[in-house]
């Protein structure tokens, strides 16, 4: 059978997966093309380049002999400008390549605040290697300001403070990441980056970017401090890069469009990763990632396949801070906290019942039993009979003997009224093993 056409749009986390799923068939005559001048790398790993810890050549997964081995033709540093759906073409900036099958993997666009001064030269986002190399290139004692205190700004934050870089982190919100982490653990860790010399601003509005002579200077807040900086960098989010497929008309919401093959509107184009949107979610973890491009590559050599969304944990790593959360955390009636705090250790750890079932996990600090609270929030296990020494993890269930002698730790059950004619609302029972 003559070799299909196959072009591939993006080399991503994403696309790089596929792509080793598909040279095992032989089936395709391959182009990838990358508006970045390069393969594959782990983006996941910028942050220990950023801070000294790596270097590029250590995150490289796709180099140009794994391309050139397996014929897949590379048009690196070249945006495509069109998709031309009746032809069948892709047209890039130096020239068109015909297709029998797109895969679109165009990930995603760092989000940019339109403040005035956005555009100011040093004003950078945190996505690629060229923003990470801005970032290295500044000398010990130059002052950098971070727009945004989730996951990503945050290693930028303490990737250039490794580097003696003074940084100071502005975030809208009150507590840091406050997607992933409740009010005391956002606390804590905003301690922890604090004691590295990071100044954090929580709660803070970023009105306008001065500049001189084309360069940026200074973040103005709105209360009218103003924050000198040589670089200014905003990770303030991402979203759906999905210029490309709305402008060849295939069908896009928030991301591009696909069913469970990740096949979208037009039954040649297929599209995976950050760019997507499957059954009205968007994906920004690896995992699901993967499992996407193993998808597509069966989808594109016409054996079945079907993709899944499954239920996810956040194990993170803010450099020198572990972190976890899982579930809903969030405050409701008829919802129990059990709360443990080891001040001296700096370790936190809050459960959330419903029903004598776990739905909810926050840890920062000793995250070794994550696995084990998703297991029991996912399976959506009775843990009545544990609740004693849940807060303490696996190793000290009822059947394996009693909680440790906590002697710098507090345990807090705070339960909330379950009737409806209770008459108060705060705690109405309060335990403390100490």
């Amino acid at each position: 059978m003559p070799r299909e056409k196959l072009v591939v749009i993006g080399a991503g986390m994403a696309a790089g997966r596929a792509l080793e799923h598909l040279v095992a068939t032989d089936r395709f005559d391959i182009t990838l093309f990358n508006a970045e001048p390069r393969g594959s790398y782990d983006r996941i790993m910028l942050s220990p380049v950023l801070a000294g810890e790596k270097a590029y050549a250590d995150i490289v997964t796709h180099d140009d002999a794994w391309y050139a081995d397996h014929g897949i033709a590379t048009r690196f540093g070249e945006r495509v400008t069109a998709i031309d759906r009746a032809a069948r073409v892709v047209h890039g900036a130096h020239g068109s390549v015909p297709y029998d099958k797109l895969l679109i993997a165009t990930g995603s666009a760092p989000v940019v605040i339109p403040l005035p001064g956005h555009d100011l030269d040093g004003v950078v986002t945190y996505r690629d290697v060229e923003d990470t190399k801005r970032m290295m290139a500044l000398p010990p004692g130059a002052r950098a300001v971070v727009i945004g205190g989730g996951l990503l700004g945050l290693e930028a934050a303490a990737g250039m403070a490794a580097r003696g870089i003074d940084v100071t982190v502005v975030h809208l919100m009150d507590h840091l990441m406050e997607r992933q982490l409740d009010a005391e653990a956002g606390g804590l860790l905003k301690a922890s980056l604090e004691a590295r010399g990071i100044t954090v601003l929580c709660g803070a509005v970023s009105e306008k970017i001065e500049g001189q002579g084309g360069h940026v200077r200074a973040l103005t807040l709105k209360d009218g401090r103003s924050l000198p900086c040589d670089l200014l960098v905003m990770a303030v989010g991402i979203r759906p890069a999905t210029t490309l497929a709305t402008e060849a008309g295939v069908q896009v919401d928030r991301g591009i469009v696909v069913d469970d093959q990740m096949r979208t509107s037009d039954p040649a184009i297929f599209a995976i990763g950050e760019c997507v949107e499957h059954r009205g979610a968007l994906f920004g973890l690896v995992a699901p990632l993967y499992d996407q491009a193993q998808v597509v590559a069966r989808s594109l050599c016409d054996q079945p396949a079907s993709f899944t969304q499954k239920a996810l944990f956040t194990k993170l790593k803010v450099t020198g801070c572990d972190l976890f959360s899982a579930g809903d955390f969030a405050d409701a009636p008829g919802r129990d906290n059990i709360i443990f705090r080891d001040a001296e250790a700096g370790a936190y750890k809050r459960l959330v019942l419903e029903d004598d079932r776990l739905i909810g996990a926050v840890i920062y600090g000793d995250v070794a039993d994550g696995a084990w609270y998703f297991d029991l929030i996912e399976t959506q296990t009775p843990v009545q009979a544990l609740r004693d020494t849940l807060i303490f993890g696996p190793d000290y269930a009822p059947a394996k003997g009693a909680p440790p002698d906590p002697h710098r730790a507090a345990v807090v059950w705070l339960h909330k009224p379950r009737h409806s004619g209770a008459s108060h609302t705060l705690a109405d029972d309060l335990k403390v093993a100490a």
